[in-house]
């Protein structure tokens, strides 16, 4: 029997065990398995590894995506989650080049997918509040939302969460050194039913070290001069 000859439900099973670009290179054979390969209950759930997997061709996004993850873990993480005063040129320059790739993209998720229940981001340090923002509006049904080493993510997150997360349960602002105490007292306070965790965050930063801190001193100190 030809793959062709089997029906549409037992195709789509087939394609659920395939990654993102072996399901493209498929769908690329003949005009059944590319209509397989459209079928929005195909993409219910998107994981990602880097940005660049952002910009492929090899998915789609609408209104059947639940769960959407983008994990960046790599050495160039560190790079981006430092402050930029911090960076050198070459730091700079890498960051430039993709430092609106996820935004961009999370924005257009919120145009397309209003039926998302979960998102994870870990080592996306360009995500800002206003997305996040956005994300709470549009995805009323998000019910899971982690955040793990988003450096510029604060209590501005913390805020919208309270104001627009009804649906929300959970909640990881782990490795997030901008956000405060004083703003996950407030989640805490306002959303009691919300399963709030906040490791390394706050307070509790392990980059805190007192080398780190003269350097800070000594840049606010030049801030004052200028």
């Amino acid at each position: 029997m030809h793959i062709t000859q089997l029906n549409r439900e037992c195709l789509l099973h087939l394609f659920s065990f395939l990654d993102k670009n072996s399901r493209k290179n498929l769908a690329k054979t003949c005009h059944k398995l590319l209509e397989v390969f459209q079928d929005p209950l195909l993409w219910s759930l998107l994981n990602f590894h880097s940005p660049v997997e952002l910009k492929k061709d090899n998915f789609l996004l609408g209104p059947a995506l639940k769960h959407l993850s983008i994990c960046w873990y790599s050495e160039r993480v560190k790079v981006c989650n430092i402050e930029d005063w911090m960076k050198n040129s070459f730091q700079k320059d890498f960051c430039k080049r993709h430092e609106n790739t996820v935004s961009d993209f999370l924005l257009d998720v919120c145009n397309r997918c209003p039926n998302l229940l979960s998102l994870t981001l870990s080592g996306c340090g360009h995500v800002t509040d206003d997305c996040i923002l956005q994300l709470l509006k549009n995805c009323p049904n998000l019910k899971s939302l982690k955040l793990e080493n988003c450096v510029q993510i604060t209590d501005h997150t913390l805020e919208a969460v309270t104001l627009h997360g009804a649906s929300l349960r959970t909640l990881h602002v782990d490795f997030c050194r901008n956000v405060t105490q004083a703003g996950l007292e407030r989640v805490r306070e306002k959303c009691p039913a919300v399963m709030l965790r906040a490791e390394r965050s706050a307070n509790m930063i392990p980059d805190s070290k007192p080398g780190k801190k003269l350097m800070l001193e000594k840049a606010s100190r030049k801030l004052v001069q200028l």
